[in-house]
């Protein structure tokens, strides 16, 4: 009698839950909404890096720790090379005189090469600096 009883209680507990609620969640892969994987090189490698002026103004960047301010004039692309790009961490910082905001687009084109596409921007604040630790994983910020 009590395998009926628990059988009846069971069945109407399943029919009173609804079956299309809003509120659940399912698990799942992330397989084709996770994004792009984050950039990185090997920790100690040899990094090649390219940046590339996409504005029409002139882009000032400095290059930290050493502190060097280039300039880098519209279309023309500044080349840096770094025998051993994350030891210990180095950044570019980029501004535009102006106080217009920037964008930084980041490739990894082949597997020495960082490549730092500079654009206007319309976001307030925009990008300011690339940074690269000394883990090999690399920042815009």
């Amino acid at each position: 009698m009590s395998k009926l009883i628990s059988a009846t209680l069971i069945t109407t507990a399943l029919l009173f839950i609804p079956a299309n609620n809003a509120n659940m969640t399912i698990a799942g892969t992330c397989a084709s909404q996770c994004g792009p994987r984050p950039l990185e090189f090997k920790p100690g490698q040899y990094l090649r890096l390219k940046i590339v002026n996409h504005t029409p103004r002139v882009v000032q960047m400095e290059k930290f720790p050493e502190m060097r301010r280039m300039f880098l004039h519209p279309g023309k692309e500044y080349t840096m090379d770094q025998a051993n790009a994350t030891v210990p961490n180095f950044s570019i910082i980029f501004w535009d005189d102006t106080g217009r905001s920037l964008k930084a687009n980041v490739s990894k084109p082949n597997f020495g090469t960082l490549r730092v596409e500079i654009r206007p921007s319309s976001s307030f604040p925009g990008d300011r600096s690339i940074y690269i630790l000394d883990s090999g994983k690399v920042r815009v910020f």
